[in-house]
């Protein structure tokens, strides 16, 4: 026993403290207060991070859906459920239905071949029954008779290029008569309306087709019906464009001799009659008729030409599908 003298003058105290060799006495070192080591933030992607902001004790990684300790901004519009997405008010996590349809296109699919071609088509099919089906065109003769007096004739004619069904008036130069109505001669409707129903069908079959193929290429690409489908449209269009362009650059070639200023003359009878003078007026301008016969066998060649990019997307000529690299493994391990 050591005895400890008093500590302190007004209360006196005696402490004893035991010495024993079982029980060591170890040196008690003073605690002073230490600063804190400055909290720095790490990778946000680290789960459970105390620096992170948010909650503390809930984990704040940005990846994981729901978080409530993620900043309330729009977030990854790939994660579902995120509140924070921009949508419908109301409607946590939702866009708009054209927002979802224009972001599920896959517009690099355009650069394929398949892609870019369909495109093509769709303007191809536009420029062929738009030149045709607008297309007007105007011919005209001059009568002059004995008596001096003067008629100019003018002829407007357009599709569908029933021109049995246009009329004209022939003057007659014996006083006292009235004109007479004649009309053009030939019926040239059925490879012209032929061949605009074809673009429009074109039209909005590639604007089909294209649609599928950017937005549900999946499906395309896992359903073998769906190409070889395709396949067969696209040989029947093929087909139908070159009878399509090559009726209706015959039919053109009947509507340019029937509208030339040289028959109108030949129908009039009046112009067979003595000092009666008659002379061609205008000549129709037949330019955009031409562009729709180069548009339509233009078509020919693409639809013809896409027939290969369709075929390598069938059951025929599309590669095997690659085994699971997992499974050879096994496989190699077994033996």
């Amino acid at each position: 026993m050591i005895p400890i003298f008093p500590v302190s003058p007004v209360f006196p105290v005696l402490l004893v403290i035991p010495i024993s060799p079982v029980f060591p006495v170890f040196p008690v070192t003073p605690v002073f207060p230490v600063s804190p080591v400055p909290c720095i933030p790490s990778d946000p992607c680290i789960p459970g991070d105390p620096c992170l902001p948010g909650v503390p004790g809930v984990p704040s990684d940005p990846c994981i859906p729901g978080d409530p300790c993620l900043p309330r901004v729009p977030s990854d519009p790939c994660i579902p459920g995120d509140p924070c997405l921009p949508g419908v008010p109301g409607v946590p996590g939702s866009l708009p239905p054209q927002d979802r349809v224009l972001r599920g296109l896959r517009w690099g699919r355009l650069q394929e071949p398949l892609g870019f071609i369909k495109v093509l088509e769709w303007l191809f099919a536009i420029f062929a029954f738009g030149s045709c089906g607008s297309f007007s065109g105007e011919t005209g003769a001059t009568v002059r008779c004995e008596s001096g007096a003067m008629t100019a004739i003018s002829v407007q004619f357009g599709y569908p290029f029933r021109l049995y069904q246009i009329p004209f008036g022939m003057p007659d130069c014996q006083e006292e008569s009235e004109a007479r109505t004649l009309y053009l001669v030939g019926d040239f409707s059925a490879p012209a309306e032929f061949f605009v129903t074809l673009g429009v069908f074109c039209f909005l079959y590639s604007m089909a087709a294209l649609g599928i193929y950017l937005r549900f290429h999946s499906l395309y690409s896992q359903n073998t019906k769906l190409p070889f489908g395709d396949f067969c449209v696209t040989v029947c269009f093929a087909f139908f464009w070159l009878v399509a362009a090559a009726a209706w650059g015959k039919g053109l070639s009947d509507v340019k001799a029937a509208t030339r200023p040289g028959a109108l003359l030949g129908a009039m009878a009046v112009c067979q009659d003595e000092g009666v003078r008659c002379s061609p007026g205008t000549t129709p301008a037949m330019g955009l008729a031409n562009i729709s016969v180069l548009f339509g066998f233009l078509n020919f060649l693409l639809w013809a030409g896409n027939c290969w990019f369709v075929l390598r997307e069938t059951p025929w000529l599309r590669p095997p599908p690659a085994r699971d690299s997992d499974a050879e493994q096994g496989a190699i391990d077994k033996q």
